[in-house]
This record gives structure tokens, C-alpha cells and sequence, in this order.
């Protein structure tokens, strides 16, 4: 017996795969479809039942002269009637049997989404409260700013100050900040040309998102970045903080970390912000 080639098997597979990835989509188009032909077959339906309707109003008037006073009256109009239901019930028969497969098509991509969207948030959930604990083993072995220079990328440098002599400065790689870190520069429409300007705006805007905190109870990173004027993000969707026993309760852009010296004092006008989101917001509530 010549068993199926493996190269066979995977592209059937992945060809499987690629179906179940897109099955959402076109059950969402296929459902939208099946509606409009729903509504046009229903319409073309009720233009032919007008014809329908005079015939049954002449078979009833019919059985009434004839039959009014006999004891076939209530039988034959039972007939009738039911006869009528049949013909009306074949003509809106194709609308309602492809609106129903419609709605089912509607409601299937939306509960596979559902499904979808509920485990990419428990995996990143779960992923957060690894990376969360090994943060926290880290820093129990190494202290905390230790461990913060550590997954900041921050390194001393030797610089000349403004009097010529050296002094060891602390300095960070943007590229190694978290993933929820935003450089607040020109790109924001709300930055400007004045680095106090900048302080000002920023640190209003963090004690603004603090008071939204504690009045909601909850606040999702994005609306910090709308506040600030930056660019929305996929995670920002999800991630933010919440008021509970597991989150800060507070929420900190990093403005006053050892990296931002230079936009604290006034030298620099442009700062790199790192958010201290306590995770996923649903996974909290």
C-alpha cells in the first residue's frame, strides 16, 4: 500500500489551517450577503402574494355562498385556509430559509471571535504575570533599581559637565524600554518648542489620568496615549490600570526615572515615557 506523501499532507493541512483562520471573515460576508438575498427574495415574494390573497378571498367567498348552511361549511373552510397557509408559507418559504442560514452564519463568526479574543487575552495574561514574576524574583536578588536599569538597558556614563569636570550619568536604551513605552517628541501634536512647556503639559496630563483612575476605577492605555497625542496601539486596547489589590492604583508615566534628568531640570524637551500598566484590564476585574 503507497501511503500519501507527506508534502501532500502538510499543504492539506495548512491549507485547513488558513481556512479556519479566515472562517470568521467569510462567515461575517457570507452572513451580510445571505441577508440582502433574504430581503430582495422576501420582496419579490410579497409582490406575487397579492395574487395569492385574491384567490384565497374567491375560494372562501365561494365556500360561503355555497356551503354557508351545510355541514361541509366548517371542513371545507378548515381546507381552505390550511391550503392557503402552504401556498403563502412556499412563496416565503426561499426568504426565510436563507435569512435563517444567514443569522446562523452571523452568529457563528461572531462567537469564533468571541472564542479567539478570549484566549489571546488569557495567554496574554498569563504571559504578563510570568514576565511580572520574574521581574520580581529579579529584583528581590538584585534590588529594585538595579533591576530597573536592567530592563531598561540603562548603563553609566561618564560625561563633562558644564564646569569640565566628570560626573557618571545614567543612560538608557529607547529600544530596550517596555513594549508600552512611547517617546513623547514632534510627533505629538502637543508637543512644543519649550521643554518646561513639556514638563508642565506632561505632568498635568498624568494627574489627570490619576483622578480618571480613581473616579472610574479603571483607565486602558490608550486613552493615555490620547491624551498625550500619540499614536493608538493593539495592546493599548486591552492593557491599562484598575483600582484592586493587585494593580498600583496609581499610574506613573516614568517621568522623574534617572534617564529623564535632562527633561526634568529643562535641558531636553523630548522624553521617553514608560508606563506602568498593572496588565490587562479584564483579566482584573
Amino acid at each position: 500500500m503507497k501511503l500519501i506523501p507527506s508534502t501532500l499532507t502538510r499543504q492539506l493541512g495548512r491549507q485547513i489551517l488558513v481556512a479556519r483562520k479566515v472562517s470568521p471573515r467569510v462567515l461575517f460576508v457570507a452572513g451580510l450577503g445571505g441577508v440582502v438575498v433574504s430581503t430582495v427574495l422576501a420582496c419579490r415574494a410579497t409582490l406575487k402574494v397579492v395574487d395569492v390573497v385574491e384567490d384565497i378571498e374567491n375560494e372562501v367567498a365561494n365556500v360561503k355562498l355555497h356551503l354557508s348552511e351545510t355541514e361541509h361549511y366548517n371542513k371545507d373552510m378548515t381546507y381552505v385556509y390550511a391550503k392557503s397557509a402552504v401556498r403563502i408559507g412556499k412563496l416565503y418559504a426561499p426568504a426565510v430559509i436563507v435569512g435563517t442560514l444567514s443569522i446562523a452564519a452571523l452568529t457563528g463568526s461572531h462567537v469564533t471571535l468571541s472564542r479567539r479574543n478570549a484566549g489571546l487575552t488569557a495567554a496574554y495574561a498569563a504571559l504578563s504575570r510570568g514576565f511580572d514574576d520574574y521581574r520580581e524574583r529579579v529584583k528581590a536578588e538584585v534590588g529594585k533599581e538595579k533591576e530597573l536599569d536592567i530592563h531598561r538597558g540603562v548603563s553609566n556614563l561618564d560625561v563633562v559637565n558644564e564646569n569640565g569636570k566628570k560626573e557618571l550619568v545614567k543612560s538608557g536604551d529607547p529600544n530596550k524600554y517596555s513594549a508600552y513605552a512611547r517617546i513623547f517628541d514632534e510627533v505629538s501634536v502637543n508637543w512644543q518648542k519649550n521643554a518646561e512647556m513639556n514638563k508642565i503639559f506632561i505632568t498635568c496630563q498624568q494627574n489627570y489620568a490619576n483622578n480618571l483612575l480613581q473616579a472610574r476605577g479603571h483607565i486602558f492605555l490608550n486613552e493615555v496615549y490620547d491624551m498625550l497625542g500619540l499614536d493608538r496601539s493593539t495592546a493599548g486596547q486591552v492593557v491599562g490600570w484598575v483600582i484592586g489589590p493587585d494593580g498600583d492604583n496609581f499610574i506613573d508615566f516614568g517621568i522623574f526615572e534617572a534617564n529623564n534628568t535632562g527633561f526634568v531640570n529643562g535641558w531636553e524637551r523630548s522624553i521617553v515615557l514608560d508606563f506602568n500598566v498593572d496588565g490587562v484590564i479584564y483579566d482584573k476585574i
